[in-house]
Parts: C-alpha cells; sequence; structure tokens
C-alpha cells in the first residue's frame, strides 16, 4: 500500500525561539514566542508571513496542555490576512509528526498553500508538566493515579519500564546509555539546555524518581516555541532550502495500549512496550521501507525507557531485545561513518527531549529537517531517510519518514 499523499509535499521552513529552563522565558506569553517561532520558520522558507493560509495544530491546539492556541489571535499577532485550513489531532506529543500529515491533507485539498505547525511551552511555577496528574481535578481515571501515587508522565512510564525489566531481563544500565548516548550529541549545540558530557557516576548520582527511572532518564522541562511549515512539492522546489519530502505519515494506536495513561490494564505484551507498533507497521507499509532504511532515527524521548521500546516497535531490534541493542552502542553518532557506531542508527543526533530541549517533540522534527536537507550539527552522512516518532503522550501516537530531495 502507498500512502495517497506521499512526496506531494515537504517540509520546507523551521524555525525556533531559544530554548528556557522551566519559567525563566517570562515576561513573554505563549503568543510572543510562538510568533517569533513562526517568523523564523518564513525566514527559513524565504517565504512572506502573509503566505501563510493554514494552520494544523496537535494535543487539541493545546500549547503546552497548559494554553490553547487560537488562530485568530496568531493572525492577528502576524497580520495574517486569511486561512483557508485550520485543524488539529487529538493526542498529546504523540501528534507532532502526525500534525504534518494533517497538513498535507489541507494542502492536497487544496485549501491552503503554507501551512504551520507549531508548539509553544511555557511552564509558570504553577504549571508543571511534570505533576500534571497530581495538580489535576478528581476525575475517573485520575481516581486511581492519585492515590497510586501516579502524579505524573513519568510515574507511568516507570510501571511499563519495571514491566519490561520483569518480561526481557532489561537492564537499569540500557537506561543510562539512552541518557548518555543522546547527551554526546548536544555539546556542540548552542541552544541545548545540558551540554556537559554524562559520567556513570553523575548518572547513578541522579535522585530516583519513579523506580527504576532517575532523574536523568526524565525529559527536560523547558520553555520555548517550534515551528515548521509545509507546502506542495511544486512550491517546495522554490522555497530556500532543499525540501525535506514527507515520504509517509502515521498516526493512531491500538486500543490495548491505550489504557496506559488512566488504567494500567494492558495485557502483556502491549504493557512493556511503546504503544507504537501499530504505527509502525503501518508506516513500513506506506513506503515499502524498514527499519534498516534508516539514515537517523528522531525518537520521542520523554523519557528514556521509552526510546529502547520504541526502537523495538519500529524494528531496529527483535521484541525483548532492546536492552543488548542499546548496550552495544548502536544509538551512537559517529561523524566518520555514514551512520552510527557498531552498526547501529544513531538515535536523536540533537539531543532530544532529555538534553537539547522538551517543546513536545517538535525539535525532533527540525532535526529530521535539517538532516535529510544535509544541513545538520551533528550530520549523518549522505543522510537519505530519518525517522520521526512522536509520543507516547497517550494514544493516539505518530511516525514519520522524511526523505531527501
Amino acid at each position: 500500500m502507498v500512502w495517497k499523499n506521499q512526496d506531494t509535499c515537504a517540509i520546507v521552513g523551521v524555525g525556533a525561539t531559544d530554548y528556557y529552563r522551566r519559567g525563566q522565558s517570562w515576561p513573554r506569553t505563549i503568543n510572543d514566542m510562538a510568533g517569533e517561532a513562526i517568523l523564523n520558520a518564513c525566514a527559513d522558507a524565504g517565504i512572506d508571513v502573509k503566505q501563510i493560509d493554514g494552520f494544523a495544530y496537535y494535543s487539541t491546539a493545546g500549547a503546552g496542555y497548559l494554553d490553547k492556541f487560537d488562530t485568530a489571535s496568531l493572525m492577528e499577532t502576524l497580520g495574517i490576512p486569511h486561512v483557508g485550513f485550520s485543524a488539529t489531532l487529538t493526542s498529546g506529543g504523540g501528534g507532532c509528526p502526525g500534525a504534518i500529515g494533517l497538513a498535507t491533507a489541507g494542502l492536497m485539498n487544496e485549501d491552503c498553500t503554507y501551512t504551520v505547525t507549531l508548539m509553544a511551552l511555557q511552564q509558570l511555577p504553577q504549571h508543571r508538566l511534570g505533576v500534571v496528574f497530581g495538580a489535576s481535578a478528581p476525575n475517573p481515571e485520575n481516581s486511581f493515579l492519585q492515590p497510586s501515587g501516579l502524579v505524573g508522565p513519568g510515574h507511568l512510564m516507570s510501571v511499563l519500564a519495571r514491566r519490561h525489566m520483569h518480561l526481557y531481563g532489561t537492564q537499569p544500565e540500557a537506561f543510562r546509555e539512552v541518557v548518555q548516548a543522546t547527551r554526546a550529541n548536544t555539546h556542540n549545540r548552542p541552544k541545548a539546555v545540558r551540554r556537559n558530557s554524562l559520567s556513570n557516576e553523575e548518572y547513578n548520582g541522579s535522585p530516583m524518581l519513579a523506580d527504576p527511572l532517575r532523574r536523568l532518564d526524565f525529559c527536560l522541562e523547558t520553555d520555548g516555541a517550534v515551528a515548521v511549515i509545509t507546502t506542495t512539492m511544486d512550491r517546495a522546489r522554490d522555497c530556500r532550502h532543499k525540501p525535506a519530502v514527507v515520504h509517509g505519515v502515521t498516526h493512531g494506536g491500538q486500543r490495548e495500549w491505550g489504557r496506559a495513561f488512566a488504567w494500567m490494564g494492558m495485557p502483556d505484551p502491549h504493557f512493556a512496550s511503546s504503544g507504537h507498533q501499530y504505527v509502525a507497521d503501518r508506516l513500513w507499509e506506506q513506503t515499502g521501507l524498514s527499519a534498516g532504511d534508516m539514515d537517523v532515527a528522531l525518537i520521542y524521548d520523554h523519557f528514556s525507557c521509552m526510546v529502547l521500546m520504541q526502537l523495538e516497535d519500529y524494528g531496529f531490534c527483535a521484541k525483548g531485545e532492546g536492552s543488548d541493542y542499546v548496550l552495544s552502542g548502536k544509538l551512537r553518532y559517529d561523524a566518520t561513518t555514514r551512520g552510527g557506531t557498531h552498526g547501529g542508527v544513531p538515535v536523536n543526533t540533537h539531543g532530544g527531549n532529555l538534553n537539547e530541549a522538551y517543546i513536545i517533540g517538535m525539535t525532533h522534527i527540525v532535526e529530521g529537517v535539517e538532516q535529510v536537507r544535509g544541513t545538520a550539527i551533528n550530520q549523518v552522512k549522505d543522510a537519505e531517510f530519518a525517522l520521526v516518532t512522536g509520543g507516547p503522550a497517550s494514544l493516539p501516537v505518530s511516525g514519520m519518514v522524511l526523505r531527501r530531495d
């Protein structure tokens, strides 16, 4: 099965603000940061902001889950005269690549010509994503989560990580290797929040927040904004940079894993997984590719254990073999080779959510675009295909393959 919109659209512009540690973006506002990111993306694409006529959001247009994007406000702020498409996907960070698929739907229906997907995040002292469930009003799901001490996403993911360890003998050192391997990619990135190398002793000394996950297994809590612009291929080739062709994109999931962020009643093997198997199978069917064809993988890493489980779900290794795969060093980026070290595919060459910044997955799309353009800071030689994943942060989740033009 070939995706109907395969190779018809491309990402042509990427833009971002600086990345701030949680709460340090104040007194900036969500619209201020979103506007800057959009203007930077327009400059990158070589278009005028008034040419934007579409918005494709995710996380139900939630700006960091704490505010809501309003298309009318952004139009007024930026002077955009009209829009023909404004739509949003459900789920949280699981929708970031999926929102590019949403953009292609509007573009191929000729509702719009240049579509923006963005995310902005601002966590003031009273609003923290790390304890979002504990701070929420009681409801049927929270009536289980809150008394159980599952007050944030990391606590829920820790239960899945422990199950994976129980079923497959996964070693905690594998989680450490995910953090260290991706941290090694930020030393030359000026905007990265965590840039220092990470020793075993420093990792092991990190507080245990939700056994078996330590603080450094949790993604950063950062403020900032990222925007990307998608258009059709006929327009894309007139833009400033080489287009990052949208070769395939899927968004969805299975009911069994969908229980993860509410009831924790998933059966095995879904319990010890990232919930990406369904979208991964669809993505490879759409594109005719496999994990072995990828030159770089930008894996949604809100928690280190979820990187390991996504590697299994996308077929980089077999189910239950993620620990050995990671510990063999196959995630590591090596600038002297086409791919990673030890025969692997380099993962999160930008440092990811764990080390560069957490803007709910959008930094991964930026890195994927720059890799297939050939302009990334940690460039994979001759990169043709980049995998970008979104979630798990409840269902649906998503995956996307970007192709070099």
